[in-house]
């Protein structure tokens, strides 16, 4: 926070009005205009972050601080215009514990953990099924070890009572998600070999959604909070490509938002007016709600530890500067553009990846310090208040 002096601004006052009254200036300049800070609700317009790994990094010794006052994760990300929480479920992690001394991270236990720190502060719940014992992204859809070599018909059964079995027990526990995910990144589909998308064959990859979809519908009958289906492909260029396929070969069509990853590294349509006309094409071609429920921007290419970073330069993104006032500045103009194209929600992932003794398959600390919110003392940085603009409906 900066500190605010009055004397000298005060002496600075005096003197230009003394110059003021013998030659009068005249300002032709429009003053900027003065955006108060807005609570935005979730379903108006979703202002999310991942925040998976916090228990994990706080557990290893990881700290945060807002103004320079150590404050819950959790609290200061609500205070900063959060209102949504994404949290990412894994089936069962067990090759975790060998990184952690034994414990669990992204089985059921760690999420219900995430998901009560979350509603505790009054942000609603996005829960991502990965349908993986492990990481599923465009290239990994590793099948759960428990269901190895299963027919699709017996996976289709699985993943269906999987995902009964884990929003029944969440609401049990009055955790229920507002959104749930059916796959993470799925352009290649899920639970390979059985559901990968090959030679443009949505139909396995469409079973196997449209039997978590229904398991969430089912479930919805009998609960108070519904929650809305997301579908889930990464990287812009591949979004209408996918959807397309999913729903029109695939059979995918009950769910309530189109969810994409948008990271400047790996997207090829990176400058705001084509992310618009992807979105606002989503958008109007499916008639359903379309969000970018994973993105980031770094601040720096500097390392805070000997974790090499993910993401170390601007590329695909130019007009923005690694620096923390222009990791600001593209959030906000991602999230107006978003906004202006009709979409309902943009989610950081991992903003509180700060590094701490955490330790993953590739290093210890951090890979993501210079794309979180927080400085390498983790401390807050204007980038956070991104979720608070009064922005253009």
């Amino acid at each position: 926070m900066k500190k605010i002096f009055v004397f000298p601004f005060l002496f600075l006052f005096i003197l230009a009005c003394k110059k003021a009254a013998v030659t009068p200036v005249v300002t032709t300049t429009t003053p900027p205009a003065v955006t108060t800070p807005i609570a935005y609700a979730w379903d108006k317009f979703s202002m999310g972050a991942d925040l998976s790994y916090v228990n994990q990094i706080e557990d290893n010794g990881g700290i945060y601080r807002d103004a320079g006052v150590v404050t819950d994760a959790f609290k200061i990300f609500k205070n900063h215009g959060c209102n949504t929480v994404r949290v990412r479920l894994w089936h069962n992690p067990t090759w975790y514990t060998a990184l952690t001394g034994g414990k669990l991270y992204s089985n059921l236990a760690d999420v219900e953990r995430t998901i009560k720190r979350a509603k505790a502060e009054g942000m609603a719940v996005s829960l991502d099924l990965h349908y993986s014992d492990d990481w599923a992204d465009p290239n990994t859809q590793k099948t759960p070890a428990a269901w190895e070599k299963l027919s699709i018909d017996v996976l289709k059964d699985s993943i269906y009572n999987y995902t009964f079995s884990v929003l029944t027990y969440l609401k049990n526990k009055n955790l229920t998600p507002e959104m749930i995910q059916i796959g993470n990144e799925t352009n290649n589909g899920l639970l390979h070999p059985i559901g990968k998308i090959q030679n443009n064959n949505f139909k396995n990859c469409g079973i196997l959604l449209n039997s978590g979809i229904k398991a969430v519908r089912d479930f919805s009958t009998n609960s108070t909070i519904k929650p809305q289906v997301i579908i889930h492909v990464a990287q812009l260029q591949f979004a209408e490509w996918w959807v397309k396929g999913i729903t029109e070969n695939g059979g995918v069509t009950d769910y309530d938002i189109i969810g994409l990853s948008h990271y400047n590294k790996w997207s090829k349509i990176s400058n705001m007016s084509d992310i618009s006309k992807i979105v606002s094409s989503l958008r109007n071609t499916y008639n359903h709600k379309v969000m970018i429920v994973e993105t980031a921007f770094p601040w720096t290419d500097k390392n805070a530890d000997t974790y090499n970073n993910l993401i170390s330069n601007n590329e695909n993104a130019s007009d923005y500067t690694l620096t923390k006032e222009d990791q600001s500045r593209y959030l906000k103009d991602l999230t107006q553009t978003v906004i202006t194209a009709g979409g309902s929600g943009v989610q950081y992932w991992e903003p509180a990846w700060i590094t701490s003794n955490m330790k993953d398959r590739w290093g210890k600390g951090s890979s993501w310090e210079n794309c979180a919110l927080f400085d390498f003392n983790g401390e807050v940085i204007q980038g956070m208040d991104f979720m608070k603009p009064n922005y253009k409906f």
